[in-house]
């Protein structure tokens, strides 16, 4: 097991958190500080982020559910709720496709769903195979997001494989009970996506908090750790068949 950074505090069950993509464990410090007081809290650092050891390899989201499904192992933590964010999301339900791992499960602005792609995208695309071909120095410099410019290149092959995979048919495979939380101004996993993911999910819940953004869970912390808190303490229906949409 490559070098792994993780924050763990508190008694009880336990409750994970998986942070989004170039962000920290640290990232859920508002929730592991409150959470700690009713469960013992685990949030890790994923390779490649944070402290923890770099990527050598151009891991996909398999990779990383394979990475933290083997650090949970090794950590001894069985059948925990989890928390995840973003990126986290998406490692989260590449998990619970293969098997019933974890509990109760709070994805909140969660990534998978790829947008389809418009002919302006094409041409952008065609555009940048062309130019790298002449210019490759250029068109790593000027094409792209600046999230993806920032990273190395093994971090860019690695984002190449997660940000191209839709997770829908992941999705709907989980059979575990699953809240999604959303901003409803966020712009980076919209509303729209969340929705889909709500339908693919058997029995999930949708909340979505007006006003708030991508990071719902440090914007308005208390309003975020009043959902979370509400849905780890009902344990009604396995199933979820009780659960329904919701706006906060």
């Amino acid at each position: 097991m490559k070098s792994v950074s993780l924050l763990q505090c508190g008694e009880g069950k336990d409750l994970v958190f998986l942070h989004g993509y170039l962000a920290s464990k640290e990232s859920f410090m508002p929730q592991i500080n409150y959470f700690s007081k009713f469960y013992r809290v685990t949030a890790f650092d994923f390779l490649g982020f944070g402290q923890s050891a770099p990527l050598t390899d151009a891991y996909s989201v398999s990779d990383y559910a394979d990475w933290t499904e083997e650090t949970l192992s090794s950590l001894g933590i069985v059948y925990p709720h989890v928390v995840a964010h973003s990126f986290g999301g998406r490692v989260a339900i590449k998990c619970l496709s293969r098997k019933d791992i974890f509990d109760r499960v709070i994805l909140t602005g969660c990534a998978g769903i790829v947008k389809k792609r418009t002919v302006s995208y094409r041409v952008k695309v065609g555009s940048y195979k062309i130019i790298k071909r002449i210019a490759p120095r250029y068109a790593e410099k000027h094409f792209g997001s600046a999230e993806y410019r920032s990273l190395s290149p093994i971090m860019r092959e690695s984002y190449k494989k997660i940000v191209n995979e839709d997770l829908r048919e992941d999705a709907k495979r989980i059979r575990r009970p699953v809240l999604f939380l959303n901003g409803s101004r966020d712009t980076e996993t919209p509303v729209a996506s969340a929705k889909i993911l709500n339908a693919c999910v058997r029995g999930s819940k949708l909340c979505v908090f007006e006003g708030l953004g991508h990071f719902a869970h440090l914007e308005n912390p208390n309003l975020f750790n009043l959902a979370v808190e509400e849905f780890l303490s009902c344990r009604n229906s396995d199933s979820g068949s009780e659960l329904h949409s919701a706006v906060f």
